[in-house]
């Protein structure tokens, strides 16, 4: 979400002209300038079913790899934790058959009706019950069915987990509590099943935010999330659930949190993103490249709070530009901070002044 790009770019082409005419994903588009201030909206209709955005190959890499999807990793991130902590419980809505999207599916007949079990239909005793059972030393791997259906458990979250080690002095913690949710658009889910709730939550000291992108990051992350010393919500992109398939280490593994991923190297812009919509990035990525001749620098966040100011500020001091998108709104958005980060502390690094507003 940073620089004026209406300036040249290799062979004088904009970023506006790129993404509109990517007819793959974007369907539509809005362009106004005011004050400098150059601002779009588009709708996106990338094909659900295309995976641009792979993990990385490097991790885990002694180990055998098993060609899994999205949801799979996170099952089997999820049953290795169970094996590995005693002490670890999984529970949430309809999560001893397997769930909505079957990601607990084949755990409770692996590991008993006491460790994988169902709720009430009822988050904020979900939450309380998370809060209280890793408050006494305990493994709590809590599901929220659709993360639109977290707002209910709002301030249990925000005001009891995230603020327990600091109103005691840190004499106690809530390390071993995370909050799984999917999250974003699938195209048919309504109002209440494909919001992308994360920018309430990033505000909130004392939590973490996660959102992978690949199964490779999935599984990796969410194995980070169960062990960090923190409360972690756990944003999973229910669109990449079977759409997102690659070869995923069969074994135990972590991917540390607050560590972005540059995906590809570029020279000329920086483009930043998180979960589903790298995979959007990627296309835009491929199209300036392919036919514009310009080399785009991709990062994926993988973690919101806290995030990777190092690796985006070194990528937006190499290429003077940057683009920040995300699928959530727009309006005081995530992409916002970012933004204003850049500003500050690599301002004299940039080609031109202006801001980009980009809701693919």
């Amino acid at each position: 979400m940073l620089k004026n790009l209406v300036g040249n770019i290799n062979k004088n082409k904009t970023i506006y002209q790129i993404f509109k005419s990517n007819n793959n994903f974007l369907k539509s588009s809005s362009f106004k300038v005011n004050n400098g201030i150059i601002n779009y909206n588009f709708s996106k209709t990338q094909k659900k079913n295309e995976q641009l955005v792979f993990g990385d190959r490097e991790v885990a890499k002694d180990q055998d790899r098993e060609k899994v999807n999205l949801f799979t990793a996170i099952n089997n991130g999820m049953s290795i934790a169970l094996e590995t902590d005693p002490k670890a419980v999984i529970f949430g809505e309809d999560v001893g058959f397997g769930g909505v999207f079957r990601c607990t599916t084949g755990l409770r007949e692996k590991y008993g009706k006491e460790r994988v079990f169902n709720t009430p239909l009822c988050e904020q005793g979900i939450a309380g019950f998370a809060i209280g059972y890793a408050a006494v030393g305990g493994t709590a791997i809590a599901e929220i069915q659709f993360a639109d259906y977290i707002f209910p458990a709002f301030d249990q979250i925000v005001n009891e987990a995230a603020k327990y080690r600091y109103r005691s002095g840190d004499q106690f913690n809530l390390g071993g509590l995370t909050f799984r949710a999917p999250y974003g658009a699938v195209g048919h889910g309504g109002h209440y099943h494909s919001q992308s709730p994360e920018a309430y939550f990033v505000h909130t000291p004392g939590l973490k935010v996660v959102v992978p992108s690949t199964p490779i990051d999935a599984k990796g992350l969410l194995l980070s999330s169960i062990r960090d010393k923190n409360p972690v919500i756990f944003l999973e992109p229910k669109w990449l659930y079977r759409s997102a398939v690659e070869e995923v280490p069969v074994g135990d593994y972590e991917i540390p949190l607050g560590k972005a991923r540059v995906i590809q190297k570029g020279s000329d812009v920086t483009v930043i993103g998180y979960g589903a919509q790298m995979h959007v990035l990627q296309d835009a990525c491929n199209k300036a490249r392919d036919e514009y001749g310009i080399s785009c620098e991709l990062i994926d966040l993988r973690t919101l709070l806290p995030w990777d100011v190092g690796t985006v500020l070194d990528s937006v001091k190499k290429t003077g530009r940057c683009i920040v998108s995300h699928e959530a709104p727009r309006t005081m958005g995530y992409a916002a901070e970012i933004s204003s980060t850049i500003q500050e502390r690599a301002f004299l690094y940039l080609e031109a002044p202006g801001i980009y507003y980009i809701h693919l």
